[in-house]
């Protein structure tokens, strides 16, 4: 018997999985107010219904998007959701502007979609998705907290 694609986790990845298919209450997932901060060039912001408060920089939301194409990228070069990908090793590094979207737009009641400048647009922010990303020192403490590592 064959045990290809078997993968065993360690306690730190299992306790990662666990928080990530506890459910979320209903006010936790949605947003009482929503920033999409374009024009300030800054990022989001979201007031949530049972009073946390979220945010996120446009370059680290471009360098966690949640469509198929960049989630297999990341995960090929061992990247987690918001992590930069790997500057090339350059004599002269090029310029490169700083991620910014071109317009937002909600994606029916569940969730935000950028229309990225570099032209990139498929990936689809659900407002769980957001949440459970959330990088707030109250949330990274809570993610240290029952992993028992730094996120």
């Amino acid at each position: 018997m064959s045990h290809e694609g078997i993968r065993f986790l360690s306690k730190d990845e299992q306790a990662q999985e666990n928080l990530a298919d506890r459910p979320l209450p209903r006010a936790a997932v949605t947003p009482d107010k929503v920033r999409v901060k374009i024009t300030e060039g800054t990022g989001l912001e979201i007031d949530w219904q049972d009073g946390h408060k979220s945010a996120w920089s446009f370059a680290w939301l471009r360098d966690a998007c949640p469509c198929a194409t960049c989630i297999d990228e990341r995960k090929a070069q061992g990247r987690k959701a918001g992590q930069p990908k790997p500057k090339p090793a350059a004599l002269l590094p090029m310029y490169t502007p700083a991620p910014k979207p071109a317009s937002a737009h909600a994606v029916g009641r569940y969730a935000l979609q950028f229309n990225w400048l570099d032209g990139h647009s498929s990936g689809i922010y659900s407002w769980e998705y957001l949440r459970r990303c959330c990088h707030c020192a109250e949330c990274r403490f809570k993610t240290t907290e029952s992993s028992g590592s730094p996120n």
